[in-house]
């Protein structure tokens, strides 16, 4: 049985500048990035909370692996808690750029040329988002020169 995946939401997140913590040629550049904000539409509606991170270490070969951890409040005034571990694989041409402090390529690259999966997992204190944590959720997830767009599906 092949599964099939229903869009749930999108968050749309900002973030303020990487603080590089390593550009190593043997170990890549390893960078957190603070999560500033944020909004999130479609079966959940609401606003990242600021205080996030995404940290991120991108090897000699351009594979960024990431993990970022953040939270939500619905319009209802409900929270959760995001963790979003996956990896963003772009072409070959583009990833001596990846080493450089500026990201506006990221605009210039085809959103179709560029591999950005995640696997999002949740904690949830409300019962309205329960739901959340009864089924597995897969993010396809595109990156802009001051942020990251995530559209999140539920595997059914």
């Amino acid at each position: 049985m092949i599964p099939e995946f229903e869009f749930s939401f999108r968050i749309e997140i900002k973030v303020d500048k990487p603080i590089v913590v390593s550009q190593s040629q043997t170990h890549g550049k390893r960078q957190l990035i603070p999560i500033a904000s944020g909004v999130v539409s479609g079966a959940i509606e609401g606003k990242v909370l600021p205080g996030g991170i995404d940290s991120q270490i991108i090897d000699s070969e351009g594979l960024c692996h990431l993990s970022a951890r953040y939270a939500v409040e619905t319009n209802d005034g409900d929270t959760f808690y995001i963790e979003n571990n996956g990896i963003r694989r772009i072409p070959e041409q583009w990833r001596a750029q990846l080493f450089s402090d500026d990201m506006s390529f990221f605009n210039e690259i085809p959103k179709e040329e560029i591999y950005f999966k995640t696997t999002p997992t949740f904690e949830v204190y409300s019962d309205n988002l329960k739901w959340l944590t009864e089924s597995l959720f897969v993010c396809s997830a595109a990156r802009s020169a001051t942020g990251v767009f995530l559209d999140m599906y539920r595997v059914k």
